[in-house]
């Protein structure tokens, strides 16, 4: 985001909004009857605290950086939990996600304009030599255009941007001669071939090496982009041509902007998801602030002020708007379809929108920024981490947490606005969470479930390429910072961008002759910047107020309700409308008022469309409400100490964990290891939890042996080499189809790559102690105890010990189970996972009969696979099956539904999610 009191900031106040829905003002006032209106402002932060979080936050980066360059680089990323580094190619492949990286030291470059923010000069002076001196950006490699842009283009041309700056200050980077920027125009060449469409809007990838279309190019058949992904190039682009006089880079850019503003649905103003690059056509026609938008709309907005160009800002404000006319729903942020825009297509939020509060602080509309602010912050003291997707009643949808920085962004850009204390209270709390929860011996890792605190093996580029930068501004002192942070602009991954470049080679008309914007009324909006001054007219408790109702939000939110349209039926007396859960197929009225839909009026046809949204959702809770949810295996002794949290699968029989306290105890392997007859070591296990093979017999059967020794739980290891719950859908253990009331202990399986963990401790440590639970728990106060750094070369070297002993303790298998497509860190894959894991299942685990699971007698084979194990996180829903048509779900009523096909189509579509 850039910064709010930089350059040209949008002043213009908010068009005026229509009237919020009944859903939105029933929920106001549920939450201020719920809370106590008058709490008192945050007090005021002293000084040396803010120092010692900001040398906290100097900590955790050198702590993530020192890990990526002793364990990984020149790899693109490290994976934290394995200590060492993610080469495209020699990992499994994880689908879209990987297209972030290209064989070219993407965390480093990444980090470059970072090292500078934390004022590690020497530092950002060797990474620079490193750069240059090591990374090839000639590799036949396929990358995402976007990615590449906004990581790589852009983590050079912010390293150009400081130094530059460093060069004139005099004492760094005197050698410097423009390397970083050259490199940048290399690239910058190598992404232009994407372009080469009738649309100008460029192809979502490209090999660095051969380009597109050519045999070896191995892309260039796509026809779908997302709309962040061809709408998110100006500023680098534009940088570059400004740098280097090369005019065609801008033009590109500016031409796929052009596209995209032509296309956008002219009665809402509104832009869908994903879009043919060939034709125009909208493939996507669900449209939100999140996930595939969401920077589009930012550059706009930024381009005007880097550039000073009249037809961003036109093209911002009229988008906005719409926004504000038919997504924002305060504090929500809900999805519409751009034909329908009084319609919600979601009724569920992605984390990627947390970054909307930055913009709108930039943009000068500072309540609802606190609004949505406020909501996510109650959303992450819930689950410590912001989901990658939740409900409008705040529960999971994605439970994932790839350690993203949007959130973060905002609440630096509204303490920068309001100078509230308060934000630097949520900027606290979000170090706390970060080394309490993520934090690894080489790293930190991403949170594979918010809801056990499980770990994924892996830290993205823009972990350190944002979230520390973002942080550190929060509390650092403008003295703190060694250069003017007001004279740049943040592109969407926090590189920094001069302000100046506005009047540096001009060569591009400011005034786009291809559109008119005849339908802009321009006396709606003003063209000043706001006045920080008046955003709070004197009153110091203006944001406590704004923040006041919404301080219960997610405990006690109310339902979730219904549009515009129907709201103003209710006024006139019309009866509520039928709810999928009150339906009844034997019910001659409900039959009736089914016939209606789609074919008496505007909001009987909202009606049919909200009841089928409702019957799929419906039908999708309760499958899952008949499996049960992911367990943690957490490791808590010596040296790990609760910092690594494994994965874990339930049991359909003995202790429930969710039900009774967690299990602890020092594991021990049973003998045999299969442990599918008596024990012949009942001593080791005796008051242990007993480590078991997979395979051989039943888990009642493991289970009954392993309790009649006297463990106090079970831990069952996949005996299929390489499994991993990264790469495969977690399977809960059904029963043997007799009473299984006999077995009393905990039971919970673990693929292999997780089991190697556990079994490489004991080899490395001997006694190892682990924590069963239904949800990670807080660390042992021994190690925070011991961790707590009395200064900070005592701190580095107790993290070297601990890394030391780690990636002794994790020497994994590199073979993992088929490949997964996993969230990407950015729009155009912020998408459930898809993964197959029938190669490690036996066949009975294939079965797609519940019963037949539940009776049958073959070996082991009472996995009863669970591709929707997460609560929330669709893997491959029926729902989302394009294959899978309403008709097929409701045969009954098929010829009632005739008539809807198109918004069935529309509606399967926005749920696929898949772009």
């Amino acid at each position: 985001m850039s910064e709010a009191g930089g350059g040209r900031g949008s002043g213009s106040p908010v068009p005026q909004r229509a009237p919020w829905s009944l859903v939105a003002a029933t929920a106001a006032l549920c939450l201020v009857s719920a809370t106590s209106v008058g709490t008192a402002v945050a007090a005021p932060m002293s000084r040396e605290e803010k120092q010692k979080l900001g040398n906290q936050v100097l900590e955790m980066f050198d702590h993530a950086y020192g890990n990526y360059m002793e364990h990984a680089y020149p790899a693109d990323e490290l994976m934290p939990l394995t200590c060492r580094g993610r080469v495209r190619g020699q990992e499994p492949s994880r689908g879209d996600v990987d297209d972030a990286l290209g064989k070219f030291s993407l965390t480093l470059i990444d980090s470059l304009d970072t090292l500078v923010v934390l004022n590690k000069t020497k530092e950002f002076e060797e990474a620079v030599r490193k750069v240059l001196r090591d990374v090839n950006l000639d590799n036949d490699v396929v990358v995402s255009v976007f990615e590449t842009n906004i990581r790589v283009l852009g983590g050079l041309l912010g390293g150009h941007s400081l130094a530059i700056m460093l060069k004139e200050k005099g004492e760094y980077m005197q050698w410097y001669n423009d390397e970083l920027l050259q490199m940048a125009k290399q690239l910058g060449y190598k992404l232009l071939p994407a372009f080469n469409t009738t649309s100008g809007l460029p192809y979502p990838r490209i090999n660095l090496k051969f380009g597109i279309r050519k045999p070896e190019a191995r892309t260039g058949t796509e026809t779908d982009t997302c709309t962040a992904c061809a709408g998110t190039l100006i500023l680098e682009f534009a940088a570059l041509s400004r740098f280097t006089g090369a005019t065609i880079f801008e033009e590109y850019a500016r031409k796929a902007l052009d596209f995209l503003w032509e296309k956008r649905q002219r009665s809402s103003n509104l832009v869908g998801v994903t879009i043919n690059i060939h034709t125009g056509d909208w493939v996507r026609k669900d449209s939100g602030v999140g996930a595939g938008i969401d920077s589009y709309y930012e550059y706009l907005l930024k381009a005007y002020v880097l550039l000073g160009d009249d037809s961003f800002l036109e093209r911002f404000n009229t988008h906005y708007d719409a926004i504000m006319r038919y997504i924002s729903q305060p504090p929500l942020l809900l999805d519409v379809h751009i034909h329908k825009p009084m319609l919600n297509a979601r009724t569920w939020m992605d984390a990627l929108l947390a970054f909307f509060p930055g913009l709108q602080v930039l943009k000068g509309d500072i309540r609802p920024a606190i609004e949505t602010h406020e909501m996510l912050y109650q959303v992450i003291k819930k689950h410590n981490f912001l989901p990658e997707a939740f409900t409008t009643d705040f529960r999971v949808h994605w439970a994932q947490h790839p350690l993203r920085p949007e959130f973060a962004e905002s609440t630096y850009f509204l303490y920068k606005a309001t100078g509230d204390p308060y934000y630097l209270e949520v900027g606290k709390t979000l170090i706390e969470n970060l080394n309490k929860y993520a934090r690894v011996p080489c790293g930190f890792a991403a949170m594979k479930d918010v809801r056990t605190g499980s770990h994924e093996d892996r830290m993205d580029s823009f972990f350190l390429a944002e979230m520390f930068k973002y942080l550190y501004l929060l509390f650092a002192d403008k003295e703190d910072i060694i250069f003017d942070i007001e004279d740049y602009i943040f592109t969407t991954e926090a590189h920094l961008l001069p302000l100046w470049l506005s009047t540096t080679n001009q060569s591009i008309s400011k005034k786009n002759t291809t559109s008119e914007y005849t339908e802009l009324d321009d006396s709606n909006f003003d063209w000043t910047c706001p006045n920080t001054q008046i955003l709070f007219p004197n009153d110091p408790l203006y944001a406590q107020s704004i923040r006041e109702p919404l301080k219960n939000v997610v405990d006690k939110s109310c339902p979730r309700g219904i549009s515009r349209v129907r709201e103003e039926s209710f006024r006139s007396g019309a009866k509520p409308p039928l709810r999928a859960r009150d339906f009844m197929a034997t019910n001659p009225e409900h039959l009736e008022i089914l016939k209606k839909m789609g074919a008496a009026s505007s909001i009987d046809a909202e009606d049919g469309l909200r009841f089928m949204q409702e019957m799929i959702e419906l039908s999708s809770q309760q499958q899952k409400e008949q499996q049960l949810p992911p367990r943690a295996v957490q490791i808590v002794s010596h040296p790990f100490f609760g910092r690594v949290v494994l994965t874990a699968g339930p049991a359909q029989f003995g202790l429930d964990l969710s039900k009774h306290k967690e299990t602890r105890g020092f594991v021990a392997s049973s003998k045999p290891y299969n442990g599918c007859s008596e024990l012949t070591n009942p001593e080791a296990v005796m008051g242990k939890i007993a480590l078991i093979q997979r395979g051989q017999c039943m888990f009642a059967e493991k289970a009954r042996n392993i309790q009649n020794a006297g463990a106090i739980g079970g831990i069952v290891i996949d005996d299929n080499e390489g499994s991993s719950s990264d790469t495969a859908p977690l399977f809960q253990m059904a029963g043997d189809g007799k009473d299984t009331d006999d077995i009393k202990i905990p039971m919970l399986f673990l693929f292999s790559k997780e089991g190697s963990i556990i079994l490489d401790a004991i080899r490395e440590y001997e006694e190892v102690e682990v924590l069963l639970s239904d949800k990670a728990k807080d660390r042992d106060p021994e190690m925070e105890n011991e961790e707590q750094p009395s200064s900070e070369n005592d701190s580095q070297n107790q993290s070297a010990e601990q890394i030391i002993s780690i990636s002794q303790a994790v020497d994994l298998v590199d073979q993992e189970s088929p490949e997964e497509s996993s969230l990407n860190s950015h729009p155009e894959s912020l998408s459930p996972a898809d993964s197959d894991d029938a190669a490690s299942l036996s066949p009975s685990e294939q079965t797609s009969n519940p019963t037949e699971d539940h009776e049958t007698t073959s070996l082991d084979g009472e996995c009863t696979d669970l591709d929707n194990q997460l609560q929330e996180q669709s893997e491959t829903e029926e729902d989302s099956n394009p294959n899978v048509s309403w008709g097929k779900k409701v045969q009954p009523i098929d010829s009632i539904l005739a008539d809807w096909n198109e918004d069935i189509e529309a509606f399967e579509m926005m749920e696929k999610d898949e772009l």
